[in-house]
């Protein structure tokens, strides 16, 4: 592994290095736009009307050339997109203007002659608003420039129907439309002479900047319309920046870049390599977002945009414990005309409704906005599901729809982020972040050196993960425990839960405690619930509480000295911090959990019925998620004394909300199961005090209950001041959540000999 682990930080030292020093020029990472750059490449000189203004850009156009014929963008698989028709018809306008390359131009014709059909019939169904608008201008640009734009008699229809649609456009909106996002005026290169438009229009909608719209090749169409210099004093700008390919849209929004860059840091499963440099850019961008005031949008065309960044801004921000309020990206639910355009416009809206979605994840007790705006981007997200392609504005990569029904099939807290972010990578192979007004946005060095980094880390935690599940496995049989005969045999469910449930550091030994923990769980609980006499169980209870195993023999002994050794291990690497006080509270948080079993067992050998309050404070301890937490947490934080983290009955209050949490989700699943076996369960007490009500309604009123504790819990552990525990301490006891989850969303997996094995082989076996 040596060699991953080099190739790794050589790798994580250049991403540093380029992406994050002070020296980042982030348009060096832009992939340039063919179609802008063309438009630029037009302009005459000033004083030598046969030359190009911008000599560079067609110096571009010229090296660009892709070997098939085309300019614009190309799929994962190499093979031209759509936008490589406006594209290349712009770039053979540019060279036919100057009288440049009859070949290039021939190559281009070839292309565009030989691959129309293709392209158009297979997307004729579904094409996007901005290709219905540029596409049968830059057809009718070529025309009146000379060149011989064929098309055969099948698709010449198909050309004349997109036409007529874009007539359609044309007479449904406004120049600048408050409802349509790029408005039409940042088409204004791609509007016909029939579209009356004088001067005074084109002047009065420039940005300050002297852009039209932030758009290159609108802004180049303006000054050849109007001489405006404020517009060339824009373009000059943008080729200082840009000499050569310019990108498709100038300024960008720098913070929008770097919330995306963090995030997908992040989804790939290296956050892990960045910790500094994520935390220095979201510092960065709280302080923006606290100083921005939140107000009204009058410019309804820039919605998508907002609710984008802001949503993304909050669920980052939030995560990483910064102080924002819901209201921050939930203002657009109390702006009724932008709410019904929204809901009108779904499928334009789907990537900011993805992320909106994504954002209520995190919510906190009282946030009635956020369940709101999860209500309603979920019901819009189900229906965008249902059209046969997302025609979304903003973002776009061929795996966008496989991303957005994951992400309402399984809930967030229930993946675990090892798997998530295998399929990030996976669904993720194309770089495409963003969509400009007529081709392609990418950060493509950028994302490919990323990709390449995950990929590799994702091998190495493979590799890694393998090693170390191994050795949990002989510590297993060393100790007897995979052959005792009885019980769920789950050493590689409890080792995959907690190595895939969190990104711990590659050498973390939290993983084996945590293991080790639920594994001997699983085999005492199994003891107390199917093998165990009454005579014995009180046994091993009494010796657990004297921590004496001597007098133990058969099943007894053998869980008593495999748990004598955990402890030993977990106590071990803290004798200069009185490793005995650390072994002693280890020792009373199992004999509390082991007494709560004979407590239940002893109630169904009885008969005896608890109340619901006495049946929870048994069950929070016999779940034993504390176990599998409370000890681990002196091995991630060495600068916090482990002994005030270990003192059963003392627990924080977020492992107390944890405790609860995993009680009631295990009830939620197991009821069915425990009923057949007259066991005591939350869910059940609940309907047999109230027999009107109903199983199905009292497990409704649980999950209601769970609702509201584990959003508390969120709130102890993504925000300060709630306790005094480090936040590797905290995300542990997240992650220790996200298993239980993961075991009991839609069922018992934990008790499935092969529901998890497919996941598990994804994890730790199959390649990428």
């Amino acid at each position: 592994m040596e060699p991953l682990l080099f190739s790794i930080q050589t790798l994580v030292h250049q991403v540093k290095q380029e992406i994050f020093s002070s020296t980042f020029d982030l348009y060096s990472f832009v992939s340039p736009s063919a179609y802008d750059t063309a438009w630029l490449a037009m302009i005459p000189h000033p004083k030598q009307n046969s030359c190009p203004k911008f000599k560079g850009c067609l110096d571009w156009i010229l090296d660009n050339q892709k070997e098939a014929g085309y300019w614009g963008e190309c799929d994962h698989d190499g093979l031209p997109t759509i936008d490589s028709l406006p594209a290349t018809l712009a770039c053979m306008v540019a060279l036919k203007t100057w009288g440049v390359s009859e070949k290039h131009i021939n190559k281009g014709l070839a292309f565009i002659h030989a691959n129309s059909t293709t392209l158009l019939k297979e997307k004729y169904d579904h094409l996007p608003r901005w290709f219905v608008i540029v596409f049968p201008a830059m057809v009718e640009v070529a025309q009146a420039a000379g060149l011989k734009v064929l098309f055969s008699n099948g698709l010449e229809e198909v050309v004349l129907n997109i036409s007529l649609e874009r007539e359609k456009i044309l007479e449904r909106e406004e120049f600048v439309d408050k409802y349509h996002y790029p408005p039409l005026a940042s088409y204004l290169e791609a509007l016909p002479p029939s579209y009356t438009i004088d001067r005074k229009d084109i002047t009065m909608n420039l940005s300050g900047d002297g852009s039209c719209f932030q758009s290159p090749s609108a802004t180049a169409r303006a000054f050849l319309a109007t001489g405006n210099q404020k517009c060339m004093a824009y373009l000059e700008s943008l080729v200082q920046k840009r000499p050569g390919g310019v990108p498709t849209m100038y300024p960008m929004d720098g913070e929008l870049v770097s919330l995306c860059l963090v995030n997908q840091i992040q989804r790939l499963g290296l956050a892990e390599h960045f910790t500094e440099e994520i935390e220095e850019n979201l510092k960065l961008i709280y302080e923006n977002y606290k100083n921005q005031e939140s107000r009204e949008m009058k410019d309804s065309y820039l919605v998508p945009t907002k609710i984008y960044k802001d949503s993304l801004a909050f669920r980052l921000l939030r995560m990483h414990g910064y102080n924002v309020t819901p209201r921050r990206f939930c203002w657009f639910l109390y702006q009724e005309d932008i709410r019904v355009h929204i809901e009108k416009n779904y499928e334009c809206f789907t990537s900011a409704l993805y992320n909106v979605y994504r954002a209520t994840d995190l919510m906190f007790s009282g946030e009635y906005e956020l369940e709101e705006a999860r209500v309603f981007s979920r019901k819009l997200l189900e229906k965008s599901m249902k059209l046969k392609s997302l025609n979304d504005n903003l973002v776009n990569f061929p795996s966008f729809r496989s991303v957005i029904d994951h992400e309402l099939s399984v809930p967030w807290i229930a993946r675990l982020e090892h798997l998530d972010h295998r399929m990030w990578i996976e669904e993720n192979k194309v770089d495409t972040l963003w969509i400009g007004k007529a081709s392609f946005y990418r950060l493509r060095a950028l994302n490919d050196k990323l990709m390449t980094l995950a990929v590799e880390s994702y091998k190495f935690r493979q590799s890694f993960y393998r090693n170390e599940l191994e050795e949990l496995k002989r510590w297993s049989k060393d100790w007897g425990l995979t052959d005792l005969g009885f019980g769920r045999k789950k050493t590689t469910y409890c080792y995959y839960a907690i190595a895939a449930s969190s990104s711990l550091p590659h050498n973390s030994m939290v993983r084996l405690i945590v293991a080790k923990s639920a594994i001997l769980v699983t085999i005492a609980d199994d003891f107390f619930d199917m093998e165990g006499s009454l005579e014995d169980l009180q046994s091993l209870t009494q010796a657990v509480q004297r921590w004496d195993g001597n007098s133990l023999s058969g099943h007894g002994k053998i869980i008593f000295c495999a748990l004598d050794n955990l402890v030993s291990d977990i106590a071990k690497p803290h004798l200069h911090l009185e490793g005995s006080h650390v072994a002693e509270n280890v020792k009373n948080m199992w004999s509390e959990t082991i007494a709560s079993w004979l407590t239940e067992t002893t109630w169904s050998h009885t008969g005896y019925v608890p109340s619901l309050d006495e049946y929870l404070q048994t069950g929070k301890i016999s779940v034993a998620s504390q176990l599998m937490t409370v000890p681990a947490l002196c091995f991630l934080s060495p600068n916090v004394h482990p002994i005030c983290k270990l003192e059963a009955n003392h627990y924080q209050i977020i492992t107390k909300l944890l405790m609860v949490s995993t009680r009631l989700l295990n009830d939620t699943q197991t009821y069915e199961k425990e009923l057949k076996d007259g066991k005591r369960n939350f869910v059940i007490l609940h309907s047999k005090g109230s027999p009107q009500t109903g199983i199905e309604k009292s497990v409704a009123f649980v999950k209601e209950i769970l609702d509201q504790i584990e959003k508390e819990f969120l709130e102890h552990t993504l925000m300060d001041g709630h306790n005094d525990l480090p936040k590797p301490c905290k995300h542990l006891h997240l992650s220790i959540l996200r298993a239980f989850h993961m075991f009991y969303n839609s069922g018992d997996l934990f008790d499935s000999d092969t529901g998890l094995l497919h996941d598990i082989n994804k994890a730790f076996y199959v390649p990428l």
